[in-house]
């Protein structure tokens, strides 16, 4: 029955979400990624850039990007000759068509009018960089010589002004080099990943942009691999630990373990042709389960189930690829490998060591061709986060749990309790009807993989015994409620859902909200209203009804008014809360919550301009 539902699971597609955008928050110009080598116009106008890592991406809007052919026969940047050059290593280019204009490429970027006796710069500010430092290639519009497009160290730069204003083209750019999921958002933390050149970065609750993080708080494993590799007598690079069981890996392909807290360690033997030690993965409740995901060209996913004793090769059908990453479930056998062609999930005996046979499925045909670098399972083994270079994380309900239902939060697939009046979602499967304690929760969508539900008005707590009507037959479910259980609504793309209550546009990066104007927010779990409003029906458009709960907001800790808190018109199991800003706000990102019945909801970013 086991193999079943994970073979069938294997063969569907997950539904995947997108976990924030390629962009990072570093108080430049506009958001950053990671370094772009090599800029410049077609002869149609259009812009192309070759990254880091060798992939090219053409644009006619400035806006969006769409992955091109290798185009590396592009003309190289015409070099001009200086009468002096503006900082030490400087690379000197000519503006076509213009008499004694050139550029220089350093940390900073220069102009010169009169070919190199003086030099202006550019992108300096203060003591900083406004698009960061390291100007690797220069791009001067054919038709517009004072539009100029930078590729440095942070992205790629446009300015129309001849260099005197910029905004960065990275919003939408595949380029965040992200190596590692270091962790997955729980609480108020958000998910943290380590990207080449850029170090630990975090996305907080609600917020599309990275931001930086501690590196020591966000990476436990450094912190392990840092520790015991005096102990090994080797550099690591990987280790894994449960209780006081330590797994640790080497780029040279040895591993070695530890039952003593890693006092001391002794080495296993592995399979012939083992390469570098990416990644390992110890069972959290028994450490003599663990698997290895390696590198190099011989085998690519080891498991033991005898503390590193022996080690056996679980290739199976996976293609011929380096495996980065590797986590799995070992009460269902259900595993994920994330290697330079995708992610992939199998089924293997993690109780014994049973002759392995695994079939494995590529669980990322639906999403862009990139190498994942890290695959990840939350403690609860429900949702599954992968990481794709240049394109960042991506979030699904974990394959294997298809058929386990699984009652969260709808505003932001949270476990926080549910209220009257609430949305409920239920990952893993369709339910057709949800009943408890004598009342119908209205299903509002449902969907082979996901379902959302209603919480009736009059529906009471603390806890109700949730009937879920499925094609397989009832299951039951308890779901914790609270008279409130404020949640502001995040999207699938992780944004909070706040509006400019003058324009009624989304306030996002590009539509920030300004101080003393007014936003609305979307919310859930607000409890119930005035007058009573029955559950799976949208909200009147004249007169909503209000929230019976006092609610309140804040920003940044900040007590903030509140102008109203009904119902959303029109819609069903949504609420809004108008709220009105200070007269003075930093410029930037603020963490914006709001509270009913003294519970406070998750917070988010707010993006905000004076």
């Amino acid at each position: 029955m086991l193999l079943a539902a994970v073979t069938a699971a294997a063969q569907s597609t997950p539904d995947w979400r997108k976990v924030g955008g390629p962009a990072v928050e570093l108080s430049l110009a506009s958001p950053a990624t990671g370094p772009v080598d090599q800029v410049w116009f077609t002869a149609s106008g259009a812009l192309v850039v070759r990254t880091h890592s060798g992939k090219f991406f053409q644009t006619q809007d400035f806006d969006t990007w769409t992955p091109v052919a290798d185009v590396s026969n592009a003309a190289p940047p015409a070099i001009a000759p200086a009468a002096r050059i503006p900082e030490a290593g400087a690379s000197v280019v000519d503006s076509p068509g213009s008499t004694g204009r050139i550029y220089a490429l350093g940390r900073h970027l220069y102009r010169s009018e009169d070919n190199g006796r003086t030099w202006e710069n550019l992108t300096a500010y203060k003591s900083g960089d406004v698009i960061g430092g390291g100007q690797r290639s220069l791009a001067v519009s054919p038709t517009d010589p004072d539009q100029l497009v930078v590729a440095n160290n942070f992205g790629v730069w446009r300015s129309m002004d001849g260099g005197t204003s910029w905004a960065g083209l990275n919003q939408s750019l595949p380029n965040l080099p992200v190596s590692r999921i270091l962790t997955i958002a729980s609480g108020s933390a958000g998910t943290r990943i380590a990207a080449a050149g850029l170090g630990a970065l975090e996305l907080p609750p609600g917020a599309s942009f990275w931001q930086p993080a501690d590196a020591v708080a966000a990476d436990p494993e450094a912190v392990l691999r840092k520790r015991f590799a005096p102990v090994v007598g080797a550099p690591l690079t990987a280790v894994a630990q449960t209780g006081r069981t330590v797994y640790a890996g080497s780029a040279d392909g040895r591993i070695w373990y530890s039952i003593d807290d890693g006092e001391t360690f002794r080495e296993t033997p592995l399979p012939a042709g083992a390469g570098p030690v990416e990644r390992i993965f110890v069972d959290p409740v028994e450490p003599r389960v663990a698997l290895a995901a390696l590198g190099g060209n011989g085998p690519h996913v080891l498991r033991t189930t005898q503390y590193g004793n022996f080690w056996d090769v679980l290739d199976g059908n996976l293609p011929e690829a380096p495996a980065y990453a590797v986590t799995a479930d070992r009460t269902a056998g259900a595993i994920y490998v994330a290697t330079a062609k995708g992610v992939y999930i199998g089924r293997a005996d993690l109780e014994n060591a049973s002759t392995p046979s695994v079939s494995w499925a590529d669980l990322t045909t639906s999403l862009p061709s990139a190498p994942a670098t890290d695959v990840r399972l939350d403690p609860a083994g429900l949702q599954l986060d992968i990481a794709l270079d240049g394109y960042g994380i991506y979030a699904a309900a974990a394959p294997h749990r298809l058929g386990s239902l699984r009652l969260v939060n709808g505003g932001d697939f949270s476990v926080r309790p549910a209220a009257p009046g609430s949305l409920v979602g239920v990952v893993g499967g369709r339910v057709d009807s949800a009943t408890g304690a004598g009342l119908a929760y209205p299903v509002l969508s449902a969907s082979d993989s996901q379902s959302q539900l209603q919480v009736p008005f009059d529906a009471q707590g603390p806890n109700v015994s949730l009937a879920l009507r499925t094609a397989a037959g009832t299951i039951t479910r308890d779901l914790p409620i609270l008279p409130v259980s404020p949640t502001i609504v995040v999207g699938q793309d992780g944004v909070a859902m706040l509006w400019d209550a003058g324009t009624g546009l989304p306030v996002d990066f590009q539509n920030p909200a300004h101080a003393g104007g007014r936003i609305q927010v979307w919310a859930t779990g607000l409890g119930r209203v005035r007058p009573d409003w029955p559950a799976g029906l949208p909200a009147p458009s004249e007169n909503p009804p209000e929230v019976a709960a006092e609610v309140n907001a804040s920003l940044d800790g900040t007590p903030l008014e509140v102008t109203r808190a009904t119902l959303v018109p029109g819609y069903v199991g949504f609420y809004l809360v108008e709220i009105q800003l200070p007269l003075a706000v930093n410029t930037g990102f603020s963490a914006l919550s709001i509270s009913a019945g003294g519970q406070e909801s998750n917070r988010v970013q707010l993006p905000l301009e004076p």
